[in-house]
This record gives structure tokens, C-alpha cells and sequence, in this order.
């Protein structure tokens, strides 16, 4: 079962570590699989080669390759391709406008809209974030008390004192382990978190959202005044999963659940 792993080995991430988290997760599931590993410019390319399924790991904001992305993808699509995380995610690999749409539901997500006309909908607050809905990794992120942005262009939440962010990390459905920054200044210094009942029940309201079977995810939150958690990111698409940062049992664990999922990915995609 020979797996093509797409990483940017190089991409010079904030506060995180893409080329050894991937170096050190390659050389795991090379012990299960045939493995080979591209840049994600070079995965179209590659499509034809065979492999039973295309890994897409840390391979850096789509944005800055928009077009080789879609390319890539409605490729992929055509040929039937197997391509982990799977294609038919709602979150962030969809765009931002789950946002929207969770916020029109009623689910404990962030507030947002995409037009100042409507901000009256929102909670009244001092600042607001205004960010690209095509955007990632915080690039096009600017705090304004008055948002005067291209309707349908930028999302408007309201800036909020947030106690500290949450992430939780599943593998398929099953919930792996949790990280936290204490300090909401210092997004990336992370530490183990333990989540209570309600916590866990928050995260996989998300994840069973975005129905997918097989898959890496990373549901991002943060603590508000009010103590309640509220979605900031459903990442479906490329989770950087901060693995140096976990005890050695819940790495070795997050570990075998990935095999375990891949595995049962590519059988299911050849039933």
C-alpha cells in the first residue's frame, strides 16, 4: 500500500516545527507502508505513479499555491484518487465560510459576518478582527473599531478577552489528546491539556459537523469570559499536530490510530 506524503519540509512556520514533525511521522509509517514524499507543488505531477493514497500533511497555507491546490485537487477528483484527509471536508479545507454558517445556526462558534452592514448582529465590542475569508495562518489579520471592508471578502468577529486557546486532535471520530496556551499572547508555546466531559463534548459536536470518516482534524478553541468555549478553527485540511510537545505513550498512541486509519482508508477506498 504505497503512500505519496505531500510536505513542504521548508515552509518556515511561526513557533512550529513542519519539516521535523513530518520527518519524524514518515519515518513511523514507513515502517507500515511503502512511502514516498513530495513538495505540494509536485503532487499533480505524481498522481499517476500509483500510489494507493495521497497523505496531504504540513504542506503550508493554500493560499500561497491557490491555483496548483485546485488544480491538484479537481485532478485528484477525476481520477478517483484517494487523497487523507479526504476531499469532502466542511471546515477550513472548504474555506471560512463554515463560520458563517455556524454562526447562523447557533453553534458555539465565534460570532462572524462578512459585510459591516451587519455588524449590528454581532456582540458590541471595542475591536473587531477583520481577516480574509480565503485567509490562513492569521495572514490579512487586522484589529479596527470600525470594519470597513469589501462585503463578502473579510470575516468580522468581535475581539475577544479570551482566558487562554484549546486544541483538541481526533483521529477519524476518536479523540487523541488536547493542548493549551496559557498565555493568549503566545499562540504556539502549547502544553498538555486535560479536557473535562463537557469540553470533549464540545469538540466532537464539530467533528461529527463535518461528517468525515477517515482523517486528521483539529478543532481549535478558546476559553471566553463567560467560561464557555467557542470555535475559532475547524482545521480538516493539514492540522499541524505539534507531536514534539506530547508525552511519549500519547505520541506512540496518536501514532498507531493514524495506521490504523489509513489503513482502514485505503480499504474502504477499495471496496
Amino acid at each position: 500500500m504505497p503512500l505519496l506524503y505531500v510536505t513542504d519540509l521548508a515552509y518556515p512556520a511561526r513557533g512550529r516545527r513542519y519539516g521535523d514533525e513530518d520527518v519524524f511521522l514518515t519515518s513511523r509509517l514507513r515502517e507500515h507502508f511503502p512511502l514516498a514524499l513530495c513538495h505540494p507543488l509536485d503532487a499533480q505531477a505524481l498522481l499517476p505513479a500509483g500510489f494507493d493514497a495521497i497523505v496531504i500533511r504540513n504542506s503550508g497555507p493554500v493560499l500561497h499555491y491557490q491555483q496548483a491546490y485546485d488544480s491538484f485537487r479537481a485532478a485528484a477528483l477525476a481520477a478517483g484518487t484517494p487523497v487523507y484527509n479526504p476531499l469532502t471536508g466542511r471546515g477550513d479545507m472548504a474555506g471560512k465560510q463554515y463560520l458563517l454558517d455556524l454562526t447562523a445556526s447557533g453553534h458555539p462558534v465565534i460570532p462572524t459576518v462578512d459585510d459591516p452592514a451587519d455588524l449590528a448582529l454581532l456582540p458590541r465590542a471595542a475591536s473587531y478582527a477583520v481577516k480574509p475569508k480565503q485567509g490562513a495562518d492569521s495572514i490579512g489579520l487586522t484589529f479596527t473599531p470600525h470594519p470597513d471592508c469589501a462585503p463578502g471578502e473579510f470575516l468580522i468577529q468581535p475581539r475577544i478577552d479570551f482566558a487562554y486557546e484549546v486544541s483538541f486532535y481526533f483521529v477519524d471520530d476518536s479523540f487523541q489528546y488536547a493542548l493549551y496556551a496559557p498565555d493568549p499572547a503566545r499562540r504556539w508555546e502549547l502544553v498538555p491539556y486535560e479536557p473535562t466531559p463537557a469540553d470533549l463534548a464540545f469538540a466532537r459536536g464539530f467533528i461529527d459537523w463535518n461528517t468525515l470518516d477517515h482523517g486528521i482534524q483539529r478543532v481549535d478553541a478558546c476559553r471566553a469570559p463567560s467560561g464557555e468555549l467557542l470555535l475559532v478553527e475547524l482545521e480538516d485540511l493539514n492540522p499541524y499536530l505539534s507531536l514534539d510537545l506530547l508525552p511519549a505513550p500519547v505520541r506512540e498512541s496518536f501514532v498507531t490510530a493514524l495506521v490504523a486509519s489509513l489503513k482502514s482508508f485505503i480499504h474502504s477506498s477499495k471496496s
